[in-house]
């Protein structure tokens, strides 16, 4: 139920516009800064673990808050359910602003990715509580603009943060990337607060009942949705997978060489296992359909992202590019992106859905090999560049509508 003390809800007013103007900015800007970092991250973290000394938990740093973060998701959109936004985005914004203290302040790489783990807990909760949030306040006619300035906010994000990043890092120190980003978050929380104040009760609640007796008019009736529990227990063994697939891989046992091989093929099966209850059912066989079209997009997101936090780290390591320059190879990955989707938009009808994301599909592949054999055989580092170029734009396709 809507507090009385909201303002009133105006369909016809833009996004920026009153009443709208100070939520549309505070959320924007949340989105934004959730955006930034995890771009700005990317570019940094070889610097990162070469000062921490840290390289075999590099991939640890990027796994573990995409795993914690599904929790975070599954948590906060069962909380939300019951209780309406305001407790999970202040619980998923604490949790993201101790994660990057934590991260800022690291002197070893177990505290950096330990930081990395109730950041991602925090990331995660946070995209959940602001889509909650503008279910809640938003009418429905402002929600696909709503959204748009969402895309627009990981977008420019995705353009400017490698670069920044990479001279914040080279002029001061990558510790800043991390505490920059606190310093700008608690005010773009401020600005939702006032909105949050009528939000804290789950959608339905409070309705009062037509047929009770007189004596009982005014009291409600409250049918908070359940926990969730098992939905939590999942997903919390699908996290504890993955940080386990990642660690496998300097399991050593005295006399046992297959160890490490027998860890991670039972991590990879105990990932799925855990998986098949939060997606929808088919997906893992890839069943015509939403099925297939899930798994197809989560195959190539995978691919792109887990080829994209190596690249930096190449490009710097192998062939001693300055942060600044690595991160402008990461925008000019998101400057295709941008332009093919812009294409598609135009397209229209007149592109198959199939066809682009088989198209674009074997581009983020094509990508995803280049760079693998810059890498093995020492090829030009332009090579791997142009690779991502061609990544950007088939990630844009392969996750078309």
């Amino acid at each position: 139920m809507r507090d009385p003390t909201l303002p009133a809800v105006h369909p016809t007013a833009g996004i920026f516009q009153p009443p709208y103007l100070w939520v549309t900015v505070g959320t924007c800007a949340l989105v934004f800064l959730a955006a930034f970092e995890s771009l700005a991250v990317t570019t940094i973290m070889p610097v990162v673990s070469r000062e921490l000394n840290g390289g075999s938990l590099y991939a640890l740093a990027f796994a573990g808050p995409l795993a914690t973060g599904v929790i975070g998701m599954v948590g906060a959109g069962n909380w939300s359910d019951r209780r309406g936004p305001a407790k999970p985005l202040y619980a998923s914004v604490a949790l993201f602003v101790l994660g990057l203290l934590i991260a800022g302040t690291s002197v070893s790489m177990p505290m950096l990715v330990g930081g990395r783990l109730v950041q991602g807990l925090g990331g995660g909760a946070l995209t959940v509580a602001l889509y909650v949030l503008v279910a809640r306040f938003f009418p429905g006619p402002l929600h696909p603009r709503i959204f748009a300035a969402f895309s627009a906010a990981w977008v420019i994000p995705s353009l400017v943060g490698p670069f920044a990043a990479g001279v914040v890092a080279q002029v001061f120190s990558w510790h800043w990337v991390f505490l920059g980003v606190v310093v700008l978050v608690i005010p773009a929380l401020v600005m939702i607060v006032p909105v949050l104040r009528g939000l804290d009760e789950p959608d339905g609640d409070s309705q009062p009942d037509e047929t009770k007796l007189p004596e009982d008019a005014g009291q409600t009736t409250h049918t908070a949705t359940p926990w969730a529990l098992d939905r939590l227990g999942w997903a919390a063994l699908a996290a504890l997978a993955v940080l386990g697939l990642n660690l496998s891989a300097d399991a050593r046992i005295p006399g046992f060489p297959p160890a490490t091989a027998l860890l991670a093929l039972a991590a990879v099966v105990i990932a799925l296992v855990a998986v098949r209850p939060l997606v929808p059912s088919g997906t893992l066989a890839a069943r015509r359909g939403l099925p297939s079209v899930i798994l197809a997009r989560g195959l190539a997101s995978a691919s792109f992202f887990g080829a994209e936090v190596y690249l930096p780290y190449l490009l710097i390591d192998q062939y001693a590019f300055p942060p600044t320059l690595a991160g402008l190879t990461l925008t000019g990955g998101a400057l295709a992106w941008a332009g093919a989707a812009a294409v598609q938009g135009r397209l229209g009808s007149r592109l198959p859905h199939r066809g682009a994301v088989q198209a674009g599909s074997l581009m983020v592949l094509a990508a995803v090999l280049l760079a693998l054999a810059t890498s093995a055989l020492h090829w030009p580092a332009a090579i791997a560049i142009a690779g991502w170029v061609l990544a950007g734009g088939g990630w844009a396709c392969s996750t078309r509508g």
